[in-house]
């Protein structure tokens, strides 16, 4: 029997969790989900996590899913958050599991606190100072252009832009990412976040993420449109030791195009570390 993932609440924060029957291995999985997605993306993952013998956990970032706007919605408050859950529910250590904007912000937050990473999984991100913005972001970072577009947004818009975007988008999916937009104060929280996203805030990060000296696993989608493959390779330039998987045939939404296959690369990963650690 697989074990399931159950939603629950902690800090504020609505979360999803997956347990193994017996005692977990390793660190628990911390996964923060990416934009407009919701710890729901995890849950393929989650279940294959505790049937690997892991405990997996996955927060609603504050105004997705089920969790509650905390206004501003920036970076930084979401970083708290992220904080204010592992302390909440006693994670001193965890293995990252990121994508998107949980890439954003996690990784931000284990160089914040570098004894409490022990293996990172990043998928379709970036960490760089230099980096840019695709189109939709830079419509959301302009003062009233992004005001106009979140206005503009409906159930059966974002249902039909999502599956345009993966075909594992399915409307239960629509359902949960069409929270984000559901009220005034979620759609603010959207704006806060990305104008908030500036690539120089990283400056002082350089280097940060290989002297945590973890496991690190790039997982991305062969033709992701929005955080390209190039970025994947970049990180292993920048951390020798990481290690590359490339989902062939996936796009920027890796985990509802080939949720089987990452979970399998993701489960060999972790299980290689575990090993190599304990």
């Amino acid at each position: 029997m697989v074990p399931g993932a159950e939603l629950k609440e902690a800090e504020g924060l609505a979360y999803r969790e997956a347990a193994p029957a017996g005692e977990p291995k390793g660190d628990p999985i911390l996964c923060l989900h990416g934009f407009p997605e919701s710890s729901y993306m995890w849950h393929r993952l989650l279940p294959a996590l505790a049937a690997a013998g892991y405990r997996a956990l996955a927060p609603d970032l504050p105004g997705f899913g089920d969790s509650e706007p905390d206004p501003p919605g920036t970076w930084e408050r979401h970083l708290e958050a992220v904080e204010r859950f592992c302390e909440g529910l006693g994670l001193e250590q965890v293995a990252l599991v990121v994508h998107d904007w949980g890439g954003l912000v996690g990784l931000r937050w284990a160089c914040d606190n570098p004894s409490r990473p022990s293996a990172i999984v990043a998928s379709d991100t970036g960490f760089f100072p230099d980096g840019k913005w695709h189109g939709l972001a830079k419509s959301l970072r302009t003062p009233g252009q992004g005001e106009e577009l979140v206005a503009q947004f409906t159930r059966e818009g974002v249902g039909a832009m999502m599956a345009s975007l993966s075909s594992g988008f399915d409307e239960a999916a629509a359902d949960e990412y069409w929270k984000a937009f559901a009220t005034p104060e979620g759609r603010q929280g959207v704006l806060d976040l990305y104008r908030s996203g500036d690539f120089e805030k990283m400056e002082p990060y350089r280097g940060k993420l290989a002297d945590l000296n973890v496991p690190f696993l790039c997982l991305w989608g062969e033709n992701d449109e929005f955080a390209p493959l190039a970025g994947a390779y970049r990180f292993r330039k920048e951390i020798s030791h990481a290690e590359v998987v490339v989902i062939e045939g996936a796009g920027h939404f890796v985990y509802a195009d080939e949720p089987e296959r990452c979970a399998e690369a993701i489960v060999a990963f972790l299980d290689s570390a575990h090993r190599s650690t304990g």
